[in-house]
């Protein structure tokens, strides 16, 4: 162990965790430490380098709070999040395709009625979203559960805005007896994520934006079923092919109708002009 030139220090380390009593530990370490160390001979690290490197992860965490998740973000716009989620949820036959889960999410949203709407401040151009939750094999889902949140209309998230009420724009949905669903929410708009910190500085030094094409996010859950994290992207969106968190995918765009009928307006309880998105929801039953 006292040879730690540069030829040999990769292997002095994996032999230092051989007794790893974790065989899963052991494993994603000696990879990380096999693949970090080939990184650093293939670009030839400087010293000065790895001190940058050293003060940009203690500035990510310094940015970290009950708020805020620097790492989150950084894990996304490297798009390790999508890889991450693509590994893990290679699903079949037909199941909505999943997408990242962000670090805008909350525990404790307010579960509402069929057709209510998720907006407390009034803000912004509503939009009706209806469909059906079914299982792969086309049996509608009753009772499947549709936790919903989105940006206001100035692309902030409600824990980003002290103007916004508590869980504006959040909301959850249960499916009727059809595997039904509908809620109110409003046209989502494109925003910049977070770039006044490290992973922002980052997005600048490499020529790259910070914006994501308008979405709603949706956790849909059933018992029995596999859950899936999703989006719903407005198409025509400018950001589509250039997401700053790689979260797009072609099955998640969907068109956002405008209406402008009054009558239809006042069936849903909302105001004109409004939109209009159908989409059914596909889980993969458990186990499957």
């Amino acid at each position: 162990m006292s040879n730690n030139t540069e030829e040999q220090i990769t292997q002095n380390v994996l032999n230092s965790m051989a007794q790893a009593p974790n065989p899963r530990l052991k494993k994603v370490m000696n990879s990380l430490i096999s693949h970090l160390h080939d990184f650093i001979r293939e670009v030839e690290l400087t010293q000065e380098e790895w001190a940058l490197g050293v003060q940009f992860l203690t500035r990510t965490g310094e940015m970290c709070d009950e708020k805020r998740q620097e790492f989150i973000l950084l894990s996304d716009i490297t798009g390790v999040t999508m890889l991450v989620d693509a590994i893990n949820h290679r699903l079949t036959d037909g199941a909505t395709e999943s997408t990242i889960f962000g670090p805008f999410y909350r525990e404790g949203a307010q579960e509402l009625p069929m057709g209510a709407t998720i907006s407390k401040d009034g803000r912004g151009e509503p939009v009706v979203v209806t469909g059906q939750v079914l299982s792969t094999d086309g049996t509608p889902i009753p009772g499947a559960l549709l936790d919903v949140w989105e940006t206001d209309e100035n692309g902030l998230y409600e824990q980003q805005d002290p103007e916004q009420p508590d869980m504006n724009l959040r909301g959850k949905f249960r499916t009727d007896s059809e595997g039904r669903y509908s809620f109110v929410g409003i046209k989502p708009v494109s925003y910049a994520i977070p770039d006044d910190g490290p992973v922002g500085q980052l997005l600048r030094a490499l020529g790259r934006h910070p914006f994501r094409p308008a979405h709603i996010h949706l956790l849909i859950s059933a018992d029995g079923f596999v859950p899936v994290t999703t989006h719903l992207f407005v198409k025509g969106d400018p950001y589509l092919d250039s997401d700053a968190v790689f979260g797009t995918k072609n099955s998640l765009v969907v068109d956002f109708i405008q209406h402008d009928a009054e009558e239809e307006a006042a069936h849903y309880n909302v105001t004109v002009p409004f939109y209009k998105v159908e989409y059914d929801f596909i889980l993969n039953p458990a186990g499957k």
